[in-house]
C-alpha cells in the first residue's frame, strides 16, 4: 500500500532485481566451482557433491521463484491467462530444483558421515520448500484447475500473494543463514577471514539479501502508479 501512496512504480525494481539476479548467480557459480573445486551428484571428494546445493537453491529457486513473482510486473500487458499459467510453471521448476538441492545436502551428508537437520537453517528449509509445496497447490487447485469460483478467487488472491511473499522472505531468510553456516564451518577449518573467498560469500549474501528486496518492493507495487494494489485483477469469466 506504502508503495503505491508514494508514488513508486514496479518496473525501477524488477530491473534492478534482475540485475541483482544476475550478479548473485555468477558469484555463486564463482564460488562452488573456482573455489569449492566444481560440481558432481557422485564423486571421490563429497564436497564436489555439496556444491550442488547451493546453486541448485539459489539459481533453481529462489531465482526462478522471484521470476514467478515478477511475471506480473515485467508483463503487466500480458494476457492473464498466459501469466498465470508462466506464473505456475516457473514455480513448479522452482520447487522442483529446490527438492533436488535439498536431496544434494542430504547425499553430501550421509555419504560424508554428518548428521542431517541439525540446524536452524536445515530446519527452515525444510519448512520453507514445505510450506512453498503447499502454497503451490492451493494456487493450482484455486486459480488453475479445477479453479474456484470468482468471488472466492478473489477473495482467496490477496491471501495467496501475501503468504507467497512470506514464503520468499523464509526463503531468501534461510539462504543467509546457508551462506553463514558453511562460511562459519569452512572459516573454523582454517579459511582465511579475511581472505577472498571469505569475501566472495559474504558479498554473495549482502547481493542476494538486496536483490530479495528489489523483488518484494515490486511485487507490491503497482506496474503503473494509477493502478490499484495487488496482481492482475481475476476475470469475472
Amino acid at each position: 500500500m506504502a508503495a503505491a501512496g508514494l508514488g513508486v512504480k514496479a518496473t525501477p525494481f524488477t530491473y534492478a532485481a534482475h540485475a541483482l539476479a544476475a550478479v548473485a548467480a555468477v558469484l555463486v557459480l564463482v564460488w562452488c566451482v573456482h573455489f569449492r573445486g566444481g560440481l558432481a551428484l557422485e564423486a571421490q571428494n563429497k564436497n564436489l557433491i555439496f556444491n550442488v546445493h547451493p546453486i541448485l537453491m539459489l539459481i533453481g529457486y529462489i531465482i526462478l521463484g522471484s521470476e514467478a513473482i515478477l511475471i506480473y510486473r515485467v508483463f503487466p500487458t500480458l494476457n492473464h491467462n498466459t501469466a498465470k499459467l508462466t506464473h505456475l510453471i516457473l514455480h513448479a521448476i522452482a520447487t522442483v530444483l529446490g527438492a533436488f538441492g535439498i536431496y544434494c545436502a542430504f547425499k553430501f551428508h550421509n555419504e560424508s558421515g554428518i548428521a542431517n537437520l541439525y540446524s536452524l537453517h536445515s530446519w527452515l528449509g525444510i519448512g520453507t520448500i514445505s510450506l512453498y509445496g503447499i502454497q503451490w497447490v492451493f494456487g493450482f487447485v484455486t486459480f488453475f484447475f479445477p479453479g474456484a469460483a470468482p468471488s472466492v478467487r478473489r477473495s482467496a488472491l490477496p491471501w495467496h500473494a501475501l503468504f507467497g511473499l512470506f514464503v520468499y522472505v523464509l526463503a531468501l531468510a534461510t539462504a543467509e543463514l546457508g551462506f553463514l553456516e558453511k562460511l562459519t564451518f569452512l572459516e573454523s577449518g582454517g579459511l582465511d577471514k579475511y581472505g577472498a573467498e571469505a569475501f566472495l560469500v559474504n558479498f554473495t549474501a549482502l547481493v542476494v539479501v538486496l536483490f530479495g528486496a528489489s523483488v518484494v518492493v515490486a511485487a507490491v507495487a503497482p506496474a503503473h502508479v494509477e493502478e490499484p494494489q495487488g496482481y492482475a485483477p481475476i476475470p469475472v469469466n
